[in-house]
C-alpha cells in the first residue's frame, strides 16, 4: 500500500532531502547533453541552499512536501514552495522508476495541487525537462498548461518546457 504523506518530522525531511539528490542524478543520467543546464540550474535555484532551510520553502505557512511511501520505502515526493507574490511553485515530482504507473505522480500532484489551493496560490507554475515522457502528460492532465516566455529561466532553450495552471 502507498501512503502520500507530509513532510513534517526530521527523518521525513532527511527522506526528501535524499530523494531530491536522487532526482538531479536522474536528470543528469537521463540528459546527459544538459550537465551543464543541470549542475547551472541547481546553483541557480540554490537547491542546496532550500534543501538547508528546509521549512522556509516547504513547510506551512509558505509550501510543502509531500513524500509518497510504499510497502514503508519512500518511492517519490513532490515539493510546493512560494512563486512571487501569490503564487506557486511546483518543485521536483519525482517517483522512482521501479514505483511508475502505480498513480503514485498523479497522487502526489494531486496533493500538491489542493494544497496550492488551501494556502490561497493563484497560480501554480513548474519548469519540466522535454524527455519527461512520464510526467509532462500527468501534468497536462492535472491542468497545466504550456506558456512561453523569454525571460523565464530557459525560455529560450526549447528543451525547458514552462507550464502553469490558474488555481
Amino acid at each position: 500500500m502507498t501512503a502520500v504523506i507530509r513532510a513534517r518530522v526530521e527523518d521525513h525531511i532527511d527522506l526528501a532531502r535524499h530523494l531530491v539528490w536522487e532526482f538531479f542524478d536522474v536528470l543528469r543520467a537521463r540528459y546527459p547533453e544538459m550537465l551543464a543546464e543541470i549542475d547551472y540550474y541547481i546553483e541557480h535555484q540554490n537547491v542546496a541552499g532550500e534543501l538547508e532551510n528546509f521549512p522556509d520553502y516547504f513547510l506551512p505557512p509558505h509550501g510543502e512536501c509531500f513524500l509518497a511511501i510504499k510497502d514503508d520505502i519512500p518511492v517519490g515526493l513532490v515539493m510546493l514552495k512560494p512563486h512571487g507574490d501569490g503564487d506557486g511553485e511546483m518543485n521536483r515530482m519525482y517517483v522512482r522508476a521501479s514505483a511508475r504507473g502505480q498513480g503514485i505522480g498523479r497522487a502526489l500532484g494531486e496533493a500538491l495541487v489542493a494544497e496550492a489551493r488551501a494556502l490561497g496560490y493563484g497560480v501554480l507554475w513548474l519548469d519540466a525537462l522535454h524527455r519527461h515522457v512520464e510526467a509532462l502528460p500527468l501534468y497536462e492532465s492535472l491542468g497545466f498548461t504550456r506558456y512561453t516566455d523569454p525571460n523565464a529561466f530557459g525560455g529560450d532553450d526549447a528543451r525547458i518546457i514552462h507550464m502553469k495552471m490558474t488555481l
